[in-house]
């Protein structure tokens, strides 16, 4: 088993929509950035990279790459999940916290880990998003942005690992 944490933050800003999670939230402003600004993907994906000793996010698809300019994270998260499975590990949960006043994340959490799952073929419960407020401190109090924070725990498929390295179970 192997674990990875992921972090990461946005600007929100008016004229962009808001995605967290792989779902669009209603709201006047959206999260700045070269793809669509879903920092709760993007810190789902350094856990995941992070967990299976890979680069950042910002090496796999770097900002100066006009070519994925406004990619939508949820393709980014679908190459973080088929590189892991590639690797031989597979997904056991993610943990997330979502750090913003507004827009309450509760209401959507549960559409959130939906989608989640459906990209990560994890089953929905072994996804946790939570959502917590600064009580109007700092950046994220002032609703100048959002910051997410991600766990990952991963495990090694014997089966795929040794497929991959020519290694042999001697134990039986």
């Amino acid at each position: 088993m192997r674990i990875g944490i992921g972090y990461d933050v946005h600007a929100l800003v008016k004229g962009r929509r808001l995605f967290l999670g792989g779902i669009e939230i209603p709201s006047d402003r959206g999260l700045l950035g070269h793809s669509d600004g879903d920092c709760l993907i993007h810190a789902i994906c350094d856990a995941i990279l992070g967990a299976i000793s890979e680069d950042d996010i910002g090496h796999h698809f770097p900002d100066t790459d006009q070519n994925i300019k406004g990619i939508d994270s949820t393709k980014i998260l679908s190459y973080v999940a088929d590189l892991a499975r590639k690797k031989g590990y597979r997904i056991i949960n993610i943990d997330t916290v979502v750090v913003a006043e507004s827009p309450k994340i509760y209401p959507h959490r549960d559409k959130i880990k939906q989608r989640l799952a459906q990209i990560l073929n994890i089953e929905k419960d072994c996804i946790g998003i939570k959502g917590k407020t600064t009580e109007g401190l700092g950046f994220t109090g002032r609703r100048e942005g959002i910051a997410s924070y991600a766990v990952a725990l991963v495990e090694r498929e014997p089966e795929k690992w040794q497929e991959i390295t020519g290694e042999l179970n001697l134990m039986g």
